[in-house]
């Protein structure tokens, strides 16, 4: 017999950005499991093809397609194959996103900070007003925004300010969208064992951190509340708090 979880999410259609690895790739997988068809995507063609080939073992339908999410041809090429399947879009995943070497204020390079602006803020805002003219009542947007959305760490400027102004657009995000029943989570996750450390941190302590598992269990029990109530807000720390 089936699970609960998988009658519910069963055939359901999801999207989820920057699915190559790590958070995203452990969402996707999650999303997989309980029966949904899976649309993926990233920048690197190499390891999103091979994310889209483990996927597929499990089952349900993957597309994986490369995109931009910084670059409005990419994204209109990617809900352009959206369009063509000829169904809703039940959930959407904002989870690309990158960071940057600690740098402060006044050593940070423009380039840097423009390019995480863009992939962070730019991207998710880009990916969403897309994905918006395919979704209907009933339908999720999860934006994985980090803790850094509320908390500041020295060195980060950045990042932290993409995810501060990510928080603000899903917040606003939320509120627009309540009435049209398209529900809208901020997720916030502490510290999780991902690549993203290799360059904000390459010495940090990845033994006492989440593993990108566990934030993505929480994402489906989120989206298995039901219609009438919702999650708006997840945060999830490793037991040992911050580091």
């Amino acid at each position: 017999m089936p699970k609960l979880s998988q009658q519910r999410l069963s055939k359901r259609l999801a999207l989820v950005t920057g699915a190559n690895r790590g958070i995203g790739f452990a969402i996707a997988r999650a999303l997989a499991r309980e029966g949904c068809d899976v649309i993926i995507t990233g920048r690197d063609a190499r390891s999103l093809e091979k994310a889209g080939r483990e996927l597929g073992k499990l089952g349900g339908s993957v597309i994986a397609q490369g995109c931009d999410v910084r670059d409005p041809n990419s994204v209109d090429y990617l809900f352009a194959l959206v369009r063509r399947l000829r169904r809703p879009l039940d959930f959407l995943i904002n989870n690309a996103g990158i960071g940057h070497p600690n740098r402060r204020v006044s050593e940070l390079p423009y380039p840097m900070w423009a390019e995480v602006i863009d992939t962070n803020l730019n991207g998710m805002f880009l990916v969403t007003q897309a994905a918006l003219a395919v979704m209907k009542r009933g339908s999720a947007i999860v934006n994985n925004l980090s803790i850094a959305a509320e908390r500041v760490f020295p060195g980060s400027a950045a990042y932290n300010a993409s995810k501060h102004g990510a928080l603000g657009f899903t917040d606003t995000l939320r509120e627009e969208l309540r009435p049209k029943g398209i529900r809208v989570i901020a997720l916030m996750p502490g510290a999780t064992d991902t690549t993203i450390w290799e360059t904000m941190w390459p010495k940090a302590p990845r033994r006492k951190m989440m593993s990108a598992e566990t934030v993505a269990g929480v994402v489906v029990n989120a989206l298995l509340v039901p219609e009438n109530s919702a999650v708006e807000k997840i945060v999830i720390m490793p037991a040992g708090g911050a580091l």
